[in-house]
């Protein structure tokens, strides 16, 4: 059976090899990412504390590892994180490029 905690680690290490193999963003090297991603998992652990706290969302405790942080899953944590990365690492390759002086109207 494939669980929550195999699948969020596979896509973690899939996110890492596009970016070091693929995009080459640069992203995993500055410190407005590490930034933004703190924020990012401040506010993810807060509402699936939330949530879970409060039995609106359950999980299966046979497919994940059972590793929480303030009742978020690790495995949320994980597939946050390579979700949120891995969009931020395409817009960066993908954004077009500004020049100076001109604007789009």
């Amino acid at each position: 059976m494939i669980t929550y905690t195999l699948l969020s680690s596979i896509m973690i290490i899939i996110v890492f090899l596009i970016e070091l193999g693929i995009l080459k963003s640069g992203l995993l090297s500055m410190r407005q990412f590490w930034i933004s991603m703190t924020i990012v998992t401040f506010f993810q652990l807060l509402s699936n504390g939330f949530l879970t706290s409060q039995k609106i969302v359950n999980y299966n405790p046979a497919l994940f590892s059972g590793w929480r942080i303030a009742y978020a899953p690790m495995e949320d944590i994980f597939f946050g994180f390579a979700l949120v990365s891995l969009t931020m690492f395409i817009w960066t390759k993908i954004k077009p490029s500004q020049k100076k002086g001109k604007s789009k109207n």
